[in-house]
């Protein structure tokens, strides 16, 4: 993993290169080993996110251009313009809808947990064939596979991977 600080988007850049119509993710953080997620998400005029409800992560949406509203479970509507930043916590219900010029937010939460390497149902005994070459990457408190080819922490539980 590269642990050194460093610009990933210039968001400027990023909102003036965008064709007007283009809908959904315009950018994603992919670094390996990150413990957090964050897109830039792009609304045309007059579309929507459909009510939904995560119920694992807390999520922090910014407003980085155009306006819309932001409907709540509780039957709420906010208000959503530029600059402002909106805590979507973990079990909440929302909908989102772009107003006449479009919507564009950044999001931002914890990585979701990767793949999980679950116990087997005990089978016959098999003599032979290969040692699992990835198991050095398997949480041995969570069991999550990491992306990472040399992890020292687990990103889904924090446990410190043995030294090699």
């Amino acid at each position: 993993m590269n642990a050194t600080p460093r610009v990933l988007a210039v968001l400027d850049e990023l909102l003036a290169s965008v064709a007007p119509g283009r809908r959904g993710a315009l950018w994603h953080l992919a670094e390996q080993g990150r413990e957090l997620d964050a897109n830039v998400v792009r609304l045309p005029p007059e579309a929507g996110v459909g009510e939904h409800q995560e119920d694992v992560l807390d999520v922090l949406l910014v407003v980085l251009a155009g306006e819309g509203s932001l409907r709540t479970g509780a039957g709420e509507t906010l208000r959503l313009a530029p600059t402002e930043v909106v805590w979507l916590p973990r079990t909440s219900r929302r909908a989102l809808l772009a107003g006449p010029e479009g919507l564009t937010y950044l999001t931002v939460h914890r990585r979701r947990p990767g793949l999980t390497v679950k116990p087997a149902v005990r089978a016959p005994a098999y003599e032979g064939g290969e040692a699992p070459c990835m198991l050095d990457l398997v949480c041995a408190r969570c069991g999550r596979l990491s992306a990472d080819r040399a992890p020292k922490f687990c990103s889904a539980c924090g446990e410190a991977f043995p030294e090699r």
